[in-house]
């Protein structure tokens, strides 16, 4: 079995003798105009320092802690968001999707299928968004090892999917604790598959809060900087621009003007390392 790598999404390349990649944006898509001010605020910020962009947002959160937990506009005005961002940037996007009816509909305007990690190993899932053509990026579930992650890879690559990355997230370490094994990126990148660092969600205190998930922030930089180090091939990372304020994973999202610093050092670690 080949496995892609580099991974195409939209104009960018992700893996094997690429630069590095930044998969950025807000967990959800908020009443007003934020979505598309961030896009553009992030795309302004990348192209600065010459770094590859794909603009990340929710459209639905299906997975929160509390039923009264603010969740998204919903599919069909999400995709419409999206397709504005698409239009006014020129940026590739990426969502996550929950349910295999959801992957078809998505893939007309997303570049990047998501799948959540709670969802990592639902094969008709994987399968339903593999026949879309567009190359799906899965989170590595907070329960799996990361060698059973190879099984991933071959749902998605012998379904037909373009190509698929990998991402690490975090590994459930008791109640309401992750904790990142680092060797998860290397063994996972072994299955030939690009990896992902997911930063943000892996300072999750899942349903820490009251009724909601808390996080560490002061975190995600140390995280970031220490996968980065290691070889990552791209780096995901939740931002707002008053993260205290956010109506989904604010304490575990970057601030977003402690971004355009976080990227020049990570750019300096990638060419100490030797990479692109």
């Amino acid at each position: 079995m080949e496995v892609p790598n580099p991974v195409q999404v939209g104009p960018v390349k992700i893996g094997r003798g690429c630069p590095l990649v930044l998969i950025a944006g807000p967990c959800v898509m908020e009443p007003g105009d934020l979505t598309y001010q961030l896009a553009h605020r992030l795309k302004q910020m990348t192209s600065e320092l010459g770094l590859p962009l794909i603009f990340k947002a929710s459209y639905d959160k299906a997975n929160r802690t509390s039923r009264t937990s603010y969740r998204g506009p919903g599919m069909e005005e999400g995709l419409k968001i999206f397709e504005r961002v698409k239009a006014e940037t020129g940026l590739p996007v990426t969502t996550d999707i929950h349910e295999c009816h959801q992957a078809a509909t998505a893939a007309k305007v997303v570049d990047l299928l998501q799948i959540p990690a709670f969802l990592a190993r639902q094969t008709d899932l994987l399968e339903a968004a593999a026949a879309t053509g567009r190359p799906i990026n899965v989170k590595k579930g907070q329960f799996m090892a990361p060698w059973d992650m190879k099984h991933v890879v071959a749902k998605v690559i012998e379904a037909g999917g373009p190509g698929v990355l990998l991402t690490e997230r975090g590994t459930t370490f008791g109640y309401g604790r992750l904790i990142n094994d680092m060797r998860a990126i290397p063994i996972m990148q072994e299955t030939g598959a690009p990896v992902v660092f997911d930063a943000t969600h892996s300072v999750q205190l899942p349903s820490a809060g009251q009724g909601v998930t808390a996080g560490e922030r002061p975190m995600v930089p140390v995280l970031a900087k220490a996968a980065v180090a290691i070889g990552v091939d791209a780096l995901f990372l939740e931002v707002h621009p008053d993260p205290d304020k956010a109506l989904s994973d604010g304490p575990n999202a970057l601030r977003l003007d402690d971004l355009p610093g976080l990227l020049q050092t990570l750019i300096q670690i990638r060419h100490a390392i030797g990479l692109a």
